[in-house]
């Protein structure tokens, strides 16, 4: 298995607890998500985030194909960071850690996902062809979001 990684660092400009309070719930994760992934959150306990946490969605990836996505908390550590894994998804591993620091300026946000396609040989050419473009215009998106958000005030 092929294991690819994705970073992204932005700086925030609001107060650590801001942040946090935005970034850890995931009622929030659809206002920074492009509306072309067709992103629902379709199960949820409506509670603050906590290791252990299952958050059920549908996307729209490609295709207009849709698929059930699942992903747990698995660490929380907060105002710093916290881990979600894909328990069920198009992916073979999804481990997605976010990082939260507080500078001069705000904080800065650190994601750092690791990821692998299914199907081999397959699954490396998808990721050259679709999958790694898929996800820069995704994290490309969320910067922009989130600058509109936080950033032009």
């Amino acid at each position: 298995m092929k294991l690819y990684k994705k970073e992204s660092v932005q700086q925030v400009n609001a107060s650590l607890e801001e942040c946090w309070a935005f970034f850890s719930s995931p009622r929030n994760l659809q206002k920074i998500t492009p509306e072309t992934m067709g992103f629902e959150i379709t199960d949820f306990d409506n509670k603050s985030m906590y290791a252990g946490q299952i958050i059920q969605y549908r996307i729209t990836p490609l295709l207009g194909l849709k698929l059930p996505w699942v992903t747990e908390i698995t660490f929380v550590k907060e105002n710093s960071y916290f881990i979600d894994e894909q328990r069920f998804g198009p992916y073979a591993l999804w481990h997605h850690k976010h990082f939260f620091e507080a500078t001069e300026n705000g904080v800065k946000m650190t994601d750092l996902v690791h990821y692998a396609l299914p199907l081999g040989f397959i699954g490396r050419i998808m990721n050259a062809l679709v999958v790694k473009n898929k996800l820069k215009t995704i994290f490309d998106h969320r910067r922009v979001m989130v600058d509109q958000l936080f950033n032009a005030k």
